[in-house]
C-alpha cells in the first residue's frame, strides 16, 4: 500500500510510521522541512509540499496530520493557515493526484461545540471546508488520547516511571479520559473497508478498563443506595401525591430495549393519567400528562423510581435513554451504530443536549458520541448537568 504522511516529525506520526513500516507499506513522508524528515527517517521517501503533486500520483491513502496543536501559544490566523488553509491545499493536490483516500486527523477537542480555543475552532472549520470538497475518498479522524509502547503529549511522563507502576496508573487515566492505542489507528487504515461515513471517531472501549467499570458501578450503587435510605420518605409522598392527583396507581412499568437489545422491564412514577396509549413521550398529547406529572416530568424526579433498575443491573445513572421495543426506526439506527453495547441511563448526554426520542437520527448519533467519548469525567459533567437542570424533559405531542 502507497501511503504519504504529512506532519511526519509529529508526535503521533512518530507512533505510527514504525507500524506501518513493518507492514511493508510503501511511505512518503512530507513535511515543510524535508532535511529534517530524512535524518529521523533515513530509510523512508521524504518531500516538501512545494514537490508533492507529482509525488503521489494514484497512491492509496494521504494521512493529514500536519498540525498547530492546541498546546501552541500562537493568534487564530496561525492556527487557520496551519489547520484550515494548508489542510485545504492539500487536500485538492492530493485529489488531482487521484490519491484514493485522504485521511484528516482532528482530535476529539473539536467534538466539543463549547471548546472555543482556536485549535479546537480551526479542526472545525477544516473538517466543514474539506466536506465542500464533495470528495467520496475523505475520512475524518477524531483521536482522543494517543498511546503506543511509549506516550505522548499530556501522557509523556508516565514514560519516566517504572512500568510496574505506569501500567496500572495509564489504565486509572484512561477511565478519567478518553484514549487510542496507536495499533488501532493503524489497523484501521490499513484494512479493506467499505465506509459508510466520512467522520469516524477510534477509541479504546471503556468495557475493556476494569477501572471505568468498577467505579462506573460504584456510582451506581451508591446513588441507588442514597437515595433509597435517605429519601425513601419522599418518594413515598410522590407516590400518594399521584394516587390523589389522578386514577391509577403511583409507579408505572414499562417494557424498554436495554444492552445487547434485550427486553427489561423499566419502572418510573406515573405522570400520565390512566390508559394511555404506551407510545414514545413525542407520540403522546400534552393533555395526557397529569398536573402533577408535569412537575415530576421537569424536575425529572419521575426517573427516581429506576433505582430498581440501577440495583438489578439493567440500567445504570449516565447512559442512552431506554426506548420502547415498538419505536421500530430509533430501535434500528441504535443497532446500526452500536449503542445497544451499554446500558442503558436514567440521564445523558443527549438529555442535556436537548435532544429526545422525538428524532431518532440525531438521538442515535448524539448516543453513539456517548460510547465513543464514555469516561468518569464526562459522567460526572452529565450528572452535574443534569442537576443544574440542562436539557429538557421529554417532549410531548402538541
Amino acid at each position: 500500500m502507497k501511503i504519504a504522511i504529512s506532519g511526519a516529525s509529529g508526535q503521533v506520526a512518530k507512533l505510527l510510521i514504525p507500524l506501518l513500516q513493518a507492514k511493508q507499506c510503501d511511505l512518503l513522508l512530507v513535511g515543510r522541512n524535508p532535511e529534517q524528515l530524512k535524518a529521523l527517517y533515513p530509510n523512508a521517501s521524504v518531500c516538501g509540499y512545494q514537490t508533492l503533486a507529482p509525488n503521489i500520483q494514484d497512491f492509496d491513502v494521504f494521512i493529514h496530520l500536519a498540525v498547530l496543536n492546541n498546546n501552541a501559544g500562537f493568534a487564530a490566523k496561525d492556527f487557520q493557515n496551519a489547520n484550515v488553509d494548508l489542510a485545504l491545499e492539500v487536500a485538492n493536490t492530493a485529489k488531482h493526484a487521484r490519491v484514493k483516500s485522504f485521511i484528516f486527523v482532528s482530535s476529539t477537542h473539536a467534538l466539543d461545540d463549547k471548546n472555543k480555543g482556536f485549535y479546537a475552532e480551526s479542526k472545525r472549520q477544516a473538517a466543514k471546508d474539506l466536506a465542500s470538497l464533495n470528495w467520496v475518498a475523505l475520512e475524518i479522524f477524531y483521536l482522543p488520547a494517543v498511546y503506543g509502547q511509549s506516550f505522548i503529549g499530556n501522557l509523556n511522563f508516565l514514560n519516566q516511571l517504572p512500568k510496574i507502576i505506569s501500567k496500572p496508573l495509564f489504565v486509572m487515566l484512561s477511565a478519567l479520559k478518553p484514549t487510542v492505542n496507536i495499533t488501532k489507528i493503524a489497523d484501521y487504515i490499513l484494512q479493506n473497508k467499505n465506509q459508510t461515513e466520512s467522520e469516524i471517531v477510534l477509541f479504546d472501549q471503556q468495557s475493556n478498563n476494569p477501572v471505568f467499570q468498577f467505579l462506573k458501578r460504584s456510582i451506581d450503587i451508591a446513588f441507588a443506595v442514597c437515595v433509597i435510605a435517605f429519601f425513601w420518605w419522599g418518594l413515598l409522598l410522590v407516590w400518594a401525591a399521584i394516587r390523589i392527583d389522578s386514577k391509577g396507581g403511583g409507579v408505572f412499568a414499562q417494557e424498554r430495549v436495554g444492552k445487547d437489545g434485550k427486553i427489561f422491564t423499566c419502572y418510573k412514577f406515573r405522570t400520565m393519567r390512566q390508559g394511555t396509549v404506551q407510545a414514545g413521550t413525542h407520540e403522546v398529547s400534552a393533555s395526557a400528562v397529569t398536573g402533577i406529572g408535569q412537575f415530576l416530568r421537569r424536575t425529572k424526579i419521575d426517573e427516581l423510581p429506576q433505582v430498581w433498575n440501577i440495583l438489578r443491573n439493567e440500567v445504570s445513572l449516565v447512559g442512552p435513554r431506554p426506548c420502547l421495543p415498538t419505536q421500530i426506526e430509533l430501535v434500528e439506527l441504535r443497532r446500526l451504530k452500536g449503542v445497544f453495547e451499554i446500558k442503558p441511563g436514567i440521564t445523558g448526554l443527549a438529555q442535556i443536549n436537548g435532544i429526545d426520542m422525538s428524532v431518532p437520527m440525531l438521538l442515535a448519533i448524539e448516543d453513539q458520541k456517548y460510547i465513543q467519548l464514555q469516561s468518569l469525567i464526562l459522567d460526572l459533567k452529565i450528572i452535574f448537568g443534569t442537576l443544574l437542570g440542562k436539557g429538557s424533559q421529554d417532549r410531548v405531542k402538541v
